[in-house]
């Protein structure tokens, strides 16, 4: 899995951060709002994200609307996964993450590990 590149990173957040799907020229107003970008350039970017799985499309008149495939802490968790697998000693690298977690994470992480071990051990 590999790293999104900026303006994909750009694009993505606003999708994911969206509350339906994305038209082009909407992404494109709000990046605007921060930079001088080509409508053209989002397209092509969009439609390569569309290729790659990240994005889904549906066709509305001309123009297609988008919305994300997977989430962004789906994404994220590939990004770990995948630092983790590169890592020769997982556990080391996960505990000294663990460390620099603030306490109510680790809460909500301990709940999350309690949630995964009961569901284990249903048949």
């Amino acid at each position: 899995m590999s790293r999104f590149g900026d303006l994909e990173a750009t694009i993505m957040r606003a999708v994911w951060s969206a509350q339906e799907p994305l038209r082009v020229r909407d992404v494109v107003a709000e990046l605007r709002k921060g930079r001088d970008i080509a409508f053209n350039t989002v397209q092509t970017v969009m439609d390569n994200l569309f290729h790659k799985g990240w994005l889904k499309r549906a066709k509305e008149g001309r123009a297609y609307r988008y919305w994300a495939a997977a989430s962004q802490e789906d994404y994220a968790a590939g990004l770990v996964e995948e630092a983790l697998e590169s890592a020769p000693d997982q556990a080391a690298v996960l505990s000294r993450l663990i460390t620099r977690l603030p306490r109510d994470e680790i809460a909500e992480l301990r709940a999350a590990l309690d949630d995964a071990g009961r569901r284990e051990k249903l048949p």
